[in-house]
């Protein structure tokens, strides 16, 4: 980086100094920002940087003091919980700060105020989904409860400490770059960084939209086909045989509903621009000691999110003299979401469930004050909206709430640049309830047993996900724990009437009777957020299920004893694709390889020699999947592009199984062509497409496949920061594989624990503790996350405060000791 040229006229000098502290459009003030006291340069930390302190607190009760290990790891040991969680939020705040911040702003719908107008459209729709109003309605069910309410308050003040505490010259680099400051935190933060996890795991879970524009096109069993609830390959996460309890609640079809709801041929023009990644999802798996060389379980997690610089995780152990917990934690939220203790390991993958449902509004006239709803005009609540844009004026939107929620597509908005058109959609979210899903990780952490717990979990209700365990006792269980609508068949797949009660849910699963399991004959348990029972399960239960990764890793289970954690870290690492190995007699059965000319047989005999695996260096891996990808537009794309916006395609697992069931099947004609295409025609029409791509990609030096897919970490401003990114990793994989990484997205933090008498865990995520991209510390664990290696995980105990392990001391106290 090169500084301004100095020596120069005293005049010039002056002009100098009020251009460089101006922001002229996204670039920061360059004066400050350049400044040897409080710019940039302050952010490189030395490779000796000591983070050493003595520290004293008016809100700290006691003494309390921080152990480093040599990867930056804190080992809190507090007298209390007030204290444990006041001095983790200061550990997030010093560390990740930004981070915090960033996302609780777009949370909120305050994206705008950093990236300016074109965050615009975001920070409506997060407003209009009612993200602040889900994280106010959360608020209130946590100030019932005085422990919940204790510790959020204590977390709260441990960061508002550090950022009292902080220096112009100690702000994180991001905050010089974009030119703004922290705010306070508060309780309501971490409430929407929740709500924004919520978002991310539930809210694209569901393709109601998406499914009523496909619905005007497609006959009803056409739309079975096209989207099935049950695929015939599925391997449960309950496993099947089990038998189910008759359900607690039977919901009740309404007599109009062949007429209003599925007899309605109207697309809709709403789309949601900010919803989730499809591959947002995990695996996890626990075996009992009777599968295992040492006899203890052993217990496995690793949740796919979207792969950033710093990462989404801060890797922590908390302890008092009555609890002792290591894992990850959520920076902007307390206690550890993913990790152990003393007792008990635990690890949560998606449920996949969808939650969320759209009810079409009819108001009384453009105000949107009154609405028609059972017979009568009834008053809607409007708030208003005010969006801060940096460097352009305040935004206002009126926001219209009704007894379904809030109505988030209107005349006014309807997720894109068209106004003045579409349909009124409220939208129903569970995570807009009343929740306290804290206090589901304040009891793990301290869980003793299998009753500890079930106790812990039952209470949690959104984001769904199923919490895997394995105790020292030798209990393994999983439950898949949420508040789940208990709907009539196929209810919710499509836009419905909101004009009564009668499409409105008519309550709840019982907490009871979600899907769960304990102790199985079989010795192991595992999910990979395909649906979580076969179809006997007594409720309809839609959702944006992924079936293949569930299929490998029972298959490897199942053939497995004498499992080591080695074992464990061979499975999460494996890149073997079932989905492959099933679609293989299709595409080679069924390719007219005589029509083929020599570019496209040589990618063919990649394709039949391949080993199956996606391996980093694979070929095959890149063939298959630009064949495959072929085929599905061959097969689905004349269909599917009736309608406007386009309907949501199938799921490959669904392609697969219906050419597998049906070679014929009426889907393989293109019915843009005058002739009848067959299934000889579509595979090898598709070869030939994708050979004209994987040559191109050949020649560009790509068609292995991490060239091809370039996995990247980014950092979380995307390509407004390249330079702190880490492009190019070599890594194979793929989302249905157990190794599930894309181009951006995958397993973020990967563990094993063996719940011996002497805990052994192992644990990596792809980035570093530090949130500081001029720290060693940034993104140091990235390349043992590439190579498959893991860290040994010190659960430091009371005798080990002399250890060699410990690198740094962070001593706390209340200022008046």
């Amino acid at each position: 980086m090169r500084t301004v040229p100095f020596l120069i006229s005293a005049a010039v000098t002056a002009g100098l100094v009020f251009a460089l502290n101006k922001q002229w459009g996204p670039i920061p003030p360059m004066g400050k920002f350049l400044s040897p006291q409080h710019g940039v340069w302050q952010n490189a930390e030395p490779a000796g940087q000591s983070f050493d302190a003595d520290l004293s607190f008016a809100d700290l009760k006691g003494k309390a003091t921080v152990y480093f290990d040599e990867r930056l790891v804190p080992h809190v040991f507090a007298e209390n919980d007030e204290d444990l969680y006041f001095i983790q939020g200061y550990l997030h705040a010093k560390f990740r700060l930004f981070q915090m911040d960033l996302q609780t702003k777009a949370a909120a719908g305050q994206a705008s105020e950093i990236a300016g107008k074109k965050a615009i459209n975001f920070d409506k729709e997060q407003r209009r989904l009612g993200m602040v109003f889900a994280a106010e309605n959360a608020m209130k069910e946590v100030e019932k409860d005085p422990t919940t309410k204790a510790m959020f308050d204590a977390y709260t003040k441990g960061i508002n400490a550090y950022i009292s505490s902080l220096k112009e010259a100690e702000l994180p680099l991001e905050y010089k770059l974009l030119n703004f400051k922290p705010e306070k935190w508060s309780n309501l933060r971490t409430a929407l960084l929740l709500k924004m996890m919520a978002k991310m795991l539930s809210s694209g879970t569901e393709s109601d939209l998406a499914n009523t524009n496909a619905q005007a096109v497609f006959m009803p069993d056409e739309l079975k086909l096209l989207y099935p609830q049950v695929h015939d390959s599925l391997l449960p996460i309950v496993p099947k045989g089990t038998s189910f309890d008759k359900p607690g609640i039977v919901p009740v079809q309404p007599l109009s509903a062949d007429s209003l709801y599925f007899g309605k041929k109207e697309p809709v023009t709403a789309f949601e621009n900010s919803k989730p990644d499809i591959n947002n999802g995990s695996n996890n798996w626990v075996v009992a000691g009777s599968k295992t060389q040492s006899g203890a379980p052993i217990l496995c997690n690793d949740p796919h999110l979207e792969l950033s610089l710093p990462s989404i995780w801060y890797e922590i152990q908390l302890q008092t003299p009555t609890s002792n917990t290591y894992g990850v934690s959520l920076p902007g939220s307390p206690f550890i979401i993913i990790g152990f203790n003393d007792s008990i390991a635990w690890g949560v993958t998606n449920a996949q469930r969808d939650v969320k449902d759209y009810y079409e509004i009819k108001f009384k006239d453009k105000t949107r004050q009154e609405y028609w709803y059972n017979g009568q005009w009834q008053k809607t609540t409007l708030k208003e909206e005010i969006i801060k844009v940096k460097g352009g004026a305040d935004v206002r939107d009126t926001v219209a709430y009704t007894v379904f929620g809030p109505v988030m597509f209107d005349e006014s908005f309807q997720g894109t640049d068209s106004v003045g058109k579409g349909r009124n959609l409220a939208v129903r979210w569970v995570a807009h309830d009343p929740s306290n899903e804290g206090i589901t990780f304040y009891k793990l952490n301290r869980a003793k047993n299998y009753d500890d717990y079930e106790a812990a979990i039952k209470t949690f209700e959104c984001p769904g996900q199923n919490f895997v365990f394995a105790s020292k006792a030798g209990d393994i269980a999983i439950w898949q724990q949420g508040k789940f609508p208990a709907r009539w068949n196929r209810q919710g797949l499509y836009v419905m009437p909101g004009e009564d009660t009668s499409y409105q849910w008519q309550g709840f699963i019982p907490q009871a009777e979600n899907p769960h399991s304990k102790n199985p004959t079989r010795g192991y348990l595992q999910s990979g957020n395909q649906r979580p029972v076969d179809s006997t399960y007594p409720y309809f239960i839609p959702g944006s299920y992924i079936t293949p990764r569930g299929i490998t890793i029972d298959n490897r289970l199942a053939a497995m004893k004498g499992i080591t954690p080695t074992d464990m870290m061979a499975l999460q690492n494996d890149y073997f694709n079932t989905l492959a190995e099933d679609a293989r007699s299709i595409m080679l059965g069924y390719v007219k390889e005589n029509e083929l000319n020599s570019s496209e047989k040589k990618y063919l005999d990649i394709f039949r020699n391949w080993n199956l695996l996606a391996t980093p260096d694979s070929k095959g891996q890149t063939v298959y999947q630009c064949w495959w990808d072929s085929l599905e537009v061959e097969v689905w794309k004349d269909e599917l592009s009736k309608v406007k916006p386009e309907a949501p395609w199938p799921q490959r697992q669904t392609l697969l199984e219906l050419l597998k069931k049906d070679t014929a099947a009426t889907f393989i004609d293109n019915v843009n062509t005058p002739q009848r295409e067959t299934l000889y025609d579509v595979v090898t029409a598709a070869l030939k497409k994708a050979s004209v791509s994987l040559a191109k990609h050949e020649a560009d030096g790509k068609l292995e496949w991490t060239k091809f897919k370039n996995p990247t970490v980014y950092h979380l401003l995307k390509d407004a920061l390249p330079a702190f990114a880490r492009k190019g990793l070599n890594v194979g994989g793929n989302g249905d594989i157990v190794n599930a990484i894309t181009h951006s997205h995958g397993p973020s933090w990967r563990m094993i624990v063996q719940l011996s008498a002497q805990t052994e865990a192992y644990g990596v995520y792809p980035g570093g503790q530090s949130g500081n991209p001029g720290s060693k510390f940034y993104d140091d664990y990235i390349n043992n996350w590439v190579e498959g290696k893991y860290h040994k995980l010190w659960f430091m105990r009371e005798g080990d405060r002399t250890d060699k392990n410990i690198k740094w001391t962070m001593k706390f106290k209340n200022e008046k000791m």
